[in-house]
């Protein structure tokens, strides 16, 4: 037990993370389902990470101005979002496109000529999950608390907001695959919430146990790992129901 202990403890502050990423997302993945705007996230994410790169060329990184121009990239996109759903919602999906496209050409015009740039992209889009401590949680432990709080007091109509305060967040502690991937993939495996949580749970641990035992990186099988716990959940559905028929 104390080997078990002494070799995989480091792992305590990335499950938690893991564990805070779906309480939270899979919330809002149901609501992006409901409302069929399915590249939301990865628009407000790519909006977050744009401001984090712009911070970063500035001169802020690690700053709390690095999160202030973050999440002024995300409002500026989530305002914007919100504003064409009421005028345009026909086209409301095309947009969010748009904007994901031009915001990524952005990052990669404005990184051209850095020699880290592909150290940058790829903390972007990858995260570094297994890298996380405890003092990294608290202050998004609070922050998806007092969002999940506010959602659950009928904060539906603040849909955009909340979720860019969340996204903003989430793309810099785990990276912009994982939270398009724990949006969307427990949620399409399962409309019931506690199913979703649970094949979100399912996912993030033998994600962890892929990545620690394979050296393998944790982002990309995490990822992969929630598309085998969806389809899991859904195969057994499957042959549950015909051997009840």
């Amino acid at each position: 037990m104390y080997d078990l202990w002494h070799n995989y403890h480091w792992l305590l502050p990335p499950f938690a993370a893991g564990l805070m990423v779906v309480l939270t997302h899979v919330v809002f993945g149901q609501e992006v389902l409901r409302r069929g705007i399915i590249f939301i996230d990865l628009t407000i994410a790519q909006m977050a990470a744009l401001g984090v790169i712009v911070a970063v060329l500035l001169g802020f990184e690690g700053s709390w101005l690095m999160q202030l121009f973050a999440v002024a990239a995300a409002l500026v996109a989530a305002s914007g979002l919100a504003w064409t759903e009421t005028r345009y919602p026909q086209r409301q999906e095309a947009i969010i496109g748009s904007v994901y496209v031009v915001a990524a050409s952005v990052v990669l015009l404005l990184l051209a000529q850095d020699p880290h740039a592909s150290e940058h992209i790829s903390r972007l889009l990858s995260g570094q999950i297994l890298w996380l401590g405890w003092a990294d949680l608290w202050p998004v432990a609070l922050l998806y608390s007092a969002v999940l709080g506010l959602w659950f007091l009928g904060g539906q109509r603040g849909f955009y907001l909340l979720f860019s305060l969340v996204v903003t967040s989430s793309v810099q502690m785990i990276g912009l695959y994982l939270v398009f991937a724990t949006l969307v993939l427990p949620s399409l495996a399962s409309r019931r919430l506690r199913s979703a949580w649970g094949i979100g749970v399912v996912g993030y641990v033998l994600g962890f146990a892929l990545s620690v035992n394979l050296d393998l990186p944790a982002g990309p099988a995490v990822v992969v790992a929630l598309a085998v716990a969806g389809l899991g959940y859904n195969a057994f559905l499957f042959s549950r129901t015909r051997r009840q028929s």
